[in-house]
């Protein structure tokens, strides 16, 4: 594979580095598109079947409508083959499984050392401008207790097929975790849910799930433990703490572990971006998107960091691109804000 040399050098296939690739190409800007996997990949690690927060008109990208056959919201196999069909539509070259692994800084650019799957050597893009768009979920959170690794255990939900009769410990109390515990269920797993707090969080569960999962719970057919942690997990059963350091063994051929993600923000710190606090927050200026590094510009959900409670969605990211397509073009006006009342998300 050959070395290349271009003027913006974007990171990042997501729906938001998507929607800047056509930014780009509809400004005439030479760019080159990197993804250390396939377009969308955080979407397709999703599980299957899963329905979006958001409605489709939030999540679509570059003026391209978001349909969905019966007008509901969209799940992920439709949204990923979405995202196919604006690839298609404009013909954009994304260099998947093509994964940055530095980046220097060189005079008023930059040079990326890239390694492909599909290349027996790594090769250099030099830029001049640089575009991080590598969104904040780039692995499971982990527990960080004995037997976590065991094959029992699991960070991300399979198809629930695989509980059939089977006892389950979910942990978390998210949306993530209140999906995975009704799917189960309804696949016929015997399902229990420890949970650090006192109830779940309402505004971080989708509408539609909080009434049944509270009537589930209820009614004794899910097993809600509240105000516990997990300290241990061994074959067939977890051990709960309560908050009186009190601990009792739960019986559970397997646990799934949904207590969010971390953001990869290493490309960021070999690039020199400032991160700030525990959630890596990189520094940038939110008129621009450039962060404290000349001609390196961030977009989507990257700027988060690490998000403890999420308040940056797919939703109210689309104002990045106007942003730093201006910046780029040498203009320097706010795009508005989303004109949304609240984000669905």
């Amino acid at each position: 594979m050959k070395d290349l040399t271009t003027d913006v050098a974007l990171v990042g296939a997501g729906p938001i580095g998507l929607e800047l690739a056509v930014a780009l190409k509809r400004a005439k800007i030479d760019y080159v598109h990197f993804d250390a996997g396939q377009i969308g990949s955080t979407i397709a690690g999703f599980p299957r079947d899963t329905r979006f927060f958001s409605s489709n008109e939030r999540i679509a990208i570059a003026a391209v409508p978001l349909q969905s056959a019966d007008q509901t919201k969209s799940t992920r196999e439709q949204y990923l083959a979405y995202l196919r069909a604006v690839a298609m539509q404009f013909d954009l070259a994304v260099n998947t499984y093509e994964r940055v692994t530095a980046i220097e800084p060189r005079g008023d650019g930059f040079r990326l050392i890239t390694r492909s799957l599909l290349a027996e050597k790594p090769r250099a893009c030099d830029c001049r401008r640089l575009i991080l768009a590598t969104g904040g979920t780039a692995r499971p959170r982990r527990l960080g207790i004995p037997g976590e690794d065991l094959p029992t255990v699991r960070h991300e939900l399979p198809d629930p097929h695989e509980y059939f009769r089977r006892r389950m410990l979910i942990i978390g109390g998210r949306n993530s975790a209140i999906e995975a515990a009704l799917r189960c269920h309804h696949a016929g797993a015997n399902v229990a849910i420890s949970y650090r707090r006192d109830a779940f969080d309402a505004p971080s569960i989708k509408y539609w799930l909080l009434p049944e999962i509270t009537g589930l719970i209820e009614s004794g057919r899910i097993d809600a433990r509240f105000l516990t942690v997990p300290t241990a997990i061994a074959p067939g059963r977890v051990t709960l703490q309560n908050r009186g350091g009190e601990t009792t063994d739960i019986d559970a051929d397997f646990t799934l572990v949904q207590i969010g993600y971390e953001a990869d923000m290493s490309l960021c710190r070999m690039a020199g971006i400032e991160l700030r606090g525990p959630q890596q927050i990189p520094a940038y200026d939110d008129q621009t998107m450039q962060s404290n590094v000349a001609n390196l510009y961030l977009a989507g959900t990257v700027i988060g960091g690490t998000q403890s409670k999420y308040r940056v969605f797919i939703e109210n990211c689309h104002v990045h691109i106007d942003r730093i397509i201006a910046a780029l073009g040498g203009r320097h006006t706010l795009a508005a804000e989303p004109h949304y009342v609240r984000p669905e998300s």
